[in-house]
């Protein structure tokens, strides 16, 4: 792993897609240099750390978010255009070795990817039972859920040294 700044994205509610205000959205660019086999460098980094349910495919081509869990993906191939945040949002541009770690409520979807496009995605452990919400959910009704979400122990690549605690340490309930 190469240690690196993280780009942060403060993104707010954006129709019935809430995002997290509280929360930024964190990405990481490539994350590993050595470029064989980044599933198993992601999934043994994501286990190492104590993100778990770990998964590979890609990345739904709809606008959704998880309102009981946070989410770590990891590009293991190809590349992508994904949109933060809901419809309108966000437009970011990713490519095999990068990881983002989207906060409960933030609004993912695939706008575009090249052949071979993929990902490994996890949870905080206990978080593993993730819910599947879209612009049809109520999203004052979620926004009740995000808020009750913990947050995790370790970043999921850095540990507890990670720029995600430094990030998200500041959290106001």
């Amino acid at each position: 792993m190469t240690k690196q700044t993280t780009t942060t994205y403060f993104l707010q509610p954006h129709g019935h897609i809430p995002n997290n205000p509280q929360l930024p959205l964190l990405v990481y660019a490539q994350m590993f240099p050595e470029k064989d086999d980044l599933v198993s460098q992601f999934k043994e980094a994501f286990q190492q750390n104590n993100w778990r349910g770990s998964w590979v495919n890609g990345v739904f081509s709809y606008h959704h978010y998880h309102s009981t869990s946070h989410e770590v993906l990891g590009v293991t191939a190809g590349s992508a255009i994904l949109i933060l945040g809901g419809p309108g949002s966000e437009e970011l541009e990713v490519k095999a070795g990068d990881m983002l770690v989207l906060p409960a409520g933030t609004g993912h979807y695939l706008k575009s990817s090249a052949a071979g496009f993929e990902v490994v995605g996890a949870y905080p452990a206990g978080q593993e039972a993730y819910d599947i919400c879209t612009e049809k959910d109520n999203p004052e009704e979620k926004k009740k859920h995000i808020e009750k979400v913990s947050l995790p122990t370790a970043d999921p690549a850095f540990g507890e040294e990670g720029p995600l605690l430094q990030h998200w340490k500041q959290r106001q309930v």
